[in-house]
């Protein structure tokens, strides 16, 4: 059994201009050993926002894939009945990670996320901006209105993310402060374009559909009770 989370700053077909699957995308889906996989999308952080799921329909449309989306506003228990069916999970982003991971526990839809990443099935999990944050045990969010601080993730991968690093003002204080004073633990910041493989919840690969996009590693280096940061810049494997 082999379960890989596929963590991205921003990208795909989310941020595409034309709406079409970017490198990043066929990445995700080439993980899968299964011939025409089930790709299942979930697009609570934005509130299932009906534009949204159809670019995903429009765009894994023409990957050779099979689609369905998980619902939580309209048709919950069907959708979260399927979800186990699903050969590649895609968390949308949008604008709350924390009301998002409310609703999944809400629902049970994080006990059916964390028993298939247990079950023996070879799972591909897969996210951007919210939907990365949410694998992790904390992130950076601006689910309150400013960034601040929040641990509630699933825990599925060590640390804590950030993502849309670089893109979006005031994130690279905000989440380097929070992570020497020790309120965030270790974690990654990721620019929009970028994003982290992860195996069996170890680092695997850090790729990117841009050559100029960054994966930061923050580690707090000093005894506790005293502040201060290490940074390493990972490299990126263009895609």
């Amino acid at each position: 059994m082999t379960t890989h989370i596929i963590t991205a700053g921003g990208g795909g077909f989310s941020m595409s201009p034309t709406g079409s699957p970017t490198a990043l995308d066929r990445y995700i889906v080439g993980l899968s050993s299964v011939e025409a996989p089930l790709v299942c999308f979930i697009p609570t952080a934005s509130a299932d926002d009906a534009t949204y799921i159809n670019k995903f329909l429009v765009s894994y449309g023409v990957l050779g894939v099979r689609t369905m989306v998980l619902t939580l506003w309209t048709g919950a228990a069907h959708a979260i009945e399927r979800l186990p069916e699903a050969d590649i999970v895609f968390v949308g982003g949008g604008s709350s990670t924390v009301n998002m991971m409310a609703l999944w526990k809400a629902h049970g839809v994080d006990a059916v996320l964390k028993q298939m990443a247990s079950n023996g099935k070879d799972t591909i999990f897969a996210g951007i901006s919210a939907g990365a944050c949410c694998w992790f045990e904390g992130c950076l969010t601006d689910s309150f209105g400013p960034m601040r601080p929040w641990r509630g993730g699933l825990g599925l991968l060590e640390g804590s993310f950030c993502p849309h690093f670089q893109g979006e003002e005031g994130r690279a204080g905000a989440y380097t402060d929070a992570i020497a004073s020790g309120i965030l633990p270790d974690g990654y910041a990721i620019d929009d374009g970028a994003a982290i493989h992860w195996v069996d919840g170890k680092l695997h690969k850090v790729i990117s559909e841009r050559e100029d996009a960054r994966v930061l590693h923050f580690m707090n280096s000093l005894q506790p009770g005293t502040s201060g940061l290490t940074t390493q810049q990972l490299n990126a494997e263009l895609i």
